[in-house]
Formats: structure tokens, sequence, C-alpha cells
């Protein structure tokens, strides 16, 4: 009896790789799905920043279009209407605009 007991209990313990195997797999899902893509989302947006230059047109994170007057390490400064310029900081340009 005692040894049956024992035996019962090694066979309901599962594998220790196999209680892991579930978190690997959602985790491996969740970096091809998410972490992947947004990284190179990340990354071509920083060189659309880097390439940009006086001329150019651009949208803002606000909304705001106006095109690029002067540019600087950390900011640009965009004529968003006749004689009305405003400085920008780098991260806050969403896209160039393409006419």
């Amino acid at each position: 009896m005692i040894e049956f007991a024992h035996a019962a209990n090694s066979v309901a313990s599962p594998n220790g790789l196999m209680n892991f195997l579930p978190f690997a797999l959602i985790f491996v899902l969740f970096y091809f799905m998410m972490i992947r893509p947004q990284q190179a989302k990340h990354k071509k947006h920083l060189q659309m920043i880097a390439e940009l230059k006086k001329g150019d047109r651009v949208i803002t994170m606000a909304g705001i279009i106006g095109k690029i007057t002067k540019v600087n390490d950390q900011h640009f400064t965009l004529e968003i209407a006749p004689n009305v310029e405003v400085n920008f900081e780098r991260n806050s340009i969403s896209a160039k605009v393409t006419d």
C-alpha cells in the first residue's frame, strides 16, 4: 500500500520543463507579435528624424503641419504660418509630409 502511494506521487508530478514550456511559448509569441515590430517602428522613426532637413514639411504629434526653417541638435524651428515660427523638440515630430 505504501509503495502504491509513492508510485502515485511520482506519476502525478509532471516534468519541470513541461511547467515552464507554456510561459516560454507565450513570451516567444509576444516577442514576435508585439516587441519586435515596435522596435522596428521606433528604429524607422529615429532614422526619419535624423534625415530631416531645412525645407521639409512635417507633422507634429499635436497635429501641427509646418515647414522646417532651422535645424538644431535638440529641436526644429517650424514655420506654421507666414512669419510664425515655433520651436519643437525632435521627438515631437510624428511624420514627414509627402506631397
